[in-house]
């Protein structure tokens, strides 16, 4: 009898198992679809309203390949803006979606700008470009190289940086279409220093926040009272670089402050948002336990306010990617001629912002888990250290003239708070008291929080950290060859 129950329930997993199979193939064919719908809207929208006379083929396939671009700047790039809230427990992936969809179009639409850089960073001179069609292929062949390079990368689970992957592939399409004398050269050092500048700058910035965090309040004896002294502060500083960082990045195609303008901005939000805060941390700590879990508890509205405003920001700023290469296909096609910067038609705008939306919602949940949980453990006061160096960090950076990628901030801040996390664990006394703290009935716990386990302890998946590092060195060239292989298609077969 006994073994017949076993049997039974081995059946009855293995059907679980099947079922849930099921409903996972069910439900990515049902996002395919989506997808696809999408791209033939895309497509049906730039036919109608393009008011382009000629060459409508070539109009209805560079909003196809923009709309492919822009599902894969939602699946892959967004997830660094709410991966740290819902790794914390701070947001639902449902919200954390909700949220990000909404800020995301708000930041396109409204900030995103009507006229972009169609070449993405000043990587080549377009007027050494042989003629407009030469132009309008190569734009082709970047787009298809940028959003094949980015949508392996998602498969992968790696988040990659899709401003890298548009300039590797304009590059290299225009190197393909026009030579090597073509590409700034300049532009392209700078791009790639920021390789390194990025993570580091952003990993010790978090870094350094996560250890005021741990002195100034885990360690004290009165958490409490602790968090009413420095959580107001946090926050306002949280508030002050949201603030400079939306008025340097976020805002920029509507309005352009000067610096001493921006760090007026910066005081005034902080001195505002100290004075709301204090009444606000003293109330809800009202009752608290004197526990870590309480001072989690208080950092759940800032870091869901963050994951808004670097959603908001990063619409304003990525939408570019997507819609920059089209715009300027448009613009070459409508006028047969070739500039650095164009005016992005209502129409085009709706593909970008909609396009990251869409991607986001149908396959942004696998990244948003990778950079929330399976790098390193999050927390909310872990994740609030991550989104305040996204911040603060492409402040420093812009304020130097650092092209950085937001991309690589926010994951080398991740990576920042895991191996601190590593650094204290090994080294800090007080740390190694409290967890080999236990009940004498227990032995396990003992076991497994011992002196030389916790010197040993790896908090930081390597695998996950060489995947993604790999992925940042190769997405440049590796995109660079994919558009001029793309391009000399184009080339053979028009």
């Amino acid at each position: 009898m006994s073994d017949a129950k076993q049997t039974l329930d081995k059946d009855l997993a293995k059907l679980v198992h099947v079922q849930a199979a099921v409903r996972q193939s069910a439900t990515g064919v049902v996002g395919h679809g989506m997808a696809i719908l999408f791209l033939g809207v895309s497509g049906l929208i730039a036919g109608l309203w393009s008011g382009v006379a000629s060459d409508g083929a070539l109009v209805v396939l560079a909003a196809v390949l923009g709309g492919y671009m822009a599902l894969n700047i939602g699946a892959n790039d967004v997830a660094n803006n709410v991966g740290p809230a819902v790794g914390s427990r701070a947001l639902t992936m449902v919200g954390a979606l909700v949220i990000a969809a909404v800020f995301e179009s708000a930041g396109a639409l409204i900030a995103g700008g009507d006229v972009v850089n169609t070449i993405s960073k000043g990587i080549i001179d377009p007027s050494m470009v042989a003629d407009s069609d030469t132009f309008i292929w190569a734009m082709m062949a970047a787009l298809v190289s940028a959003a094949i390079w980015v949508n392996l990368a998602t498969v992968i689970g790696a988040p990659v940086s899709t401003t890298h992957a548009v300039v590797g592939g304009v590059m290299g399409a225009g190197i393909a279409a026009a030579g090597f004398a073509l590409v700034n050269w300049d532009t392209m050092g700078a791009i790639a220093a920021s390789w390194v500048v990025s993570p580091v700058l952003g990993g010790a910035i978090a870094a350094m926040f996560l250890a005021f965090i741990k002195i100034n309040l885990i360690y004290q004896p009165d958490k409490i009272a602790a968090a009413r002294r420095w959580i107001p502060v946090l926050v306002s500083v949280m508030a002050a670089a949201f603030g400079c960082y939306l008025a340097t990045k976020g805002l920029k195609r509507v309005w352009k402050p000067d610096p001493p303008t921006i760090l007026l901005l910066g005081l005034i939000i902080f001195v505002a948002t100290w004075a709301l805060m204090r009444p606000v941390i003293r109330r809800q700590s009202e009752g608290m336990e004197n526990r870590n879990q309480s001072l989690r508890k208080l950092f759940h509205i800032p870091l869901i306010c963050s994951a808004a405003l670097l959603s908001f920001a990063h619409g304003a700023n990525d939408v570019a990617n997507a819609i920059g290469p089209l715009a300027a296909i448009i613009y070459t096609i409508e006028y047969d001629h070739v500039a650095g910067e164009v005016s992005v038609p209502i129409w085009i705008m709706v593909i970008g912002a909609f396009g990251i939306s869409l991607g986001l919602f149908l396959y942004g949940p696998k990244l948003i888990r990778m950079v929330g949980a399976k790098i390193t453990k999050m927390n909310p006061m872990r994740a609030y250290c991550v989104a305040l160096s996204a911040a603060i960090t492409v402040i420093i950076a812009s304020g130097l003239g650092l092209p950085v990628s937001s991309t690589h901030v926010a994951v080398g801040a991740i990576f920042g708070v895991g191996f601190f996390r590593e650094f204290y664990t090994k080294h800090s006394k007080r740390r190694r008291e409290m967890v080999t703290r236990c009940k004498p009935e227990d032995p396990a716990l003992s076991v497994r929080y011992g002196p030389e386990e916790l010197r040993h302890r790896k908090l930081v998946r390597r695998s996950h950290v060489t995947t993604i590092l790999a992925a940042w060195v190769i997405t440049v060239p590796a995109t660079a060859v994919i558009a001029a292989c793309v391009f000399y298609g184009f080339e053979l077969v028009r």
